[in-house]
């Protein structure tokens, strides 16, 4: 005898059944929709500048392969990208000026703008809801709304007399800090600003609180925030040692560290100026690349003061620390841009040169430091290595690659 199903039971079955089938549906919607968005999550992916190409190839970390090259990005030259907060979304930085959306599970560009003559990359803010860029030509930073790439505020910069024209002042280092704030500093005015973008004036529009440091040393033309956000520090192209502000305390001001080293020195001619994003820190101790100099200077975070200087084949251009902090790595300026170094952080020495090919340009380590990724620009290729034994593991085909940025970069301070 058959047992007859009460309604209610009879109505929940429905109901499951409907809902089965609907995420039946759903699962395969973008294939019956002819989708073509890239099914995996982006916590695995990246993208790599081909600077001649206008282009970059999203690239996928652990299947090491390049899914798409994504074009019509304008001239990336001296390009960067930092991520949302999501990971799906990288605005690339180019050189023309121009800031571009990447869309890495559509593979495409959602939206381009130029925004200014010549840019020098940029930062995205703690809550992700804003984009700043910082310019060369006409100096200055614009900042921008990460959705839609609308211009929220533009924020001129210092002007300065240069062969007898008036002008912005070129800004760099440009950075993002903890309670929503960014962080520049002006190469031509020697100042160092923090822009609040905490919006409590009552006039219409975006208005971001500027907090201004002046003479803080000559020519600021790079800096870092250390990991934790708290100090930003300016390397100084035409002065001596570096110029600190602690973030917890600004009322304090912009002090001077290292103020013994440089005077008096002669400096080698500067091919290529290091990058400080490549600035790192290993423990307490943070690597800088010597400007002018064949060496890395070791610095004691906790006095701040120079604890060794450590030889090395050429000009340092980025120095850069394996996750794990046991290694840091080091690339130089042309023309000795065909080797890396690497320097074991317990002994402070060189422990191995390997020649890598012609122009390194950059590197990466994906976010665990189980690879890292190195560009050389005229070999037209990108090298994976084992960081561990320092031998190479793989290759990817690029056109004249440089900069390697992963979306972890998405959840970092300072980008």
């Amino acid at each position: 005898m058959k047992e007859k199903i009460p309604p209610l039971q009879l109505c929940k079955c429905l109901a499951l059944l409907l809902i089965i089938l609907g995420l039946s549906a759903c699962a395969h919607f973008n294939a019956h929709d002819n989708d073509d968005r890239y099914q995996g999550g982006t916590g695995d992916l990246g993208l790599i500048i081909e600077r001649t190409e206008g282009s970059v190839l999203l690239v996928n970390t652990s299947q090491r392969q390049v899914i798409k090259r994504i074009q019509g990005l304008g001239d990336l030259s001296h390009a960067s990208i930092v991520y949302s907060r999501d990971q799906r979304y990288g605005y690339v930085f180019g050189r023309d000026g121009g800031l571009s959306k990447v869309d890495l599970l559509r593979g495409e560009v959602v939206k381009r703008v130029i925004q200014a003559g010549n840019s020098i990359g940029g930062a995205i803010s703690q809550d992700g809801a804003y984009v700043a860029v910082s310019n060369y030509d006409p100096g200055g930073v614009n900042i921008f709304d990460s959705e839609d790439l609308d211009l929220v505020a533009s924020i001129p910069a210092t002007r300065v007399t240069q062969e007898r024209a008036e002008k912005g002042s070129k800004t760099v280092g440009l950075v993002d800090a903890p309670n929503n704030r960014f962080v520049v500093s002006l190469f031509d005015s020697d100042e160092i600003w923090i822009l609040d973008m905490a919006d409590n004036d009552p006039a219409s529009g975006l208005q971001p609180k500027i907090t201004r440091f002046t003479q803080i040393g000559r020519q600021p033309y790079d800096a870092l925030i250390t990991p934790e956000g708290r100090y930003y520090l300016a390397g100084l192209f035409g002065d001596n040692g570096m110029a600190k502000l602690d973030l917890w305390r600004p009322q304090a001001g912009v002090q001077r560290i290292m103020p013994a080293y440089g005077p008096g020195e002669q400096r080698l001619p500067v091919y290529k100026m290091p990058h400080l994003e490549g600035w790192t820190q290993a423990g307490r101790y943070l690597f800088a690349p010597g400007v002018g100099h064949h060496e890395v200077i070791v610095i004691d975070a906790y006095d701040w003061r120079i604890v060794r200087r450590i030889p090395t084949y050429s000009q340092p251009v980025f120095v850069m620390a394996q996750p794990d902090a046991r290694r840091v790595w080091v690339n130089f300026a042309h023309p000795d841009n065909d080797r890396v170094q690497v320097i074991d952080v317990e002994s402070l020495q060189v422990v191995n040169t390997i020649e890598a090919g012609k122009a390194v340009l950059h590197m990466a380590f994906t976010p665990k430091g189980d690879q890292l990724w190195i560009s050389l620009r005229d070999d037209n290729r990108v090298d994976i290595y084992d960081p561990y034994s320092m031998q190479r593991s793989g290759s990817l085909p690029a056109t004249h690659p440089s900069g390697i940025f992963f979306t972890d970069r998405a959840n970092r301070i300072g980008l």
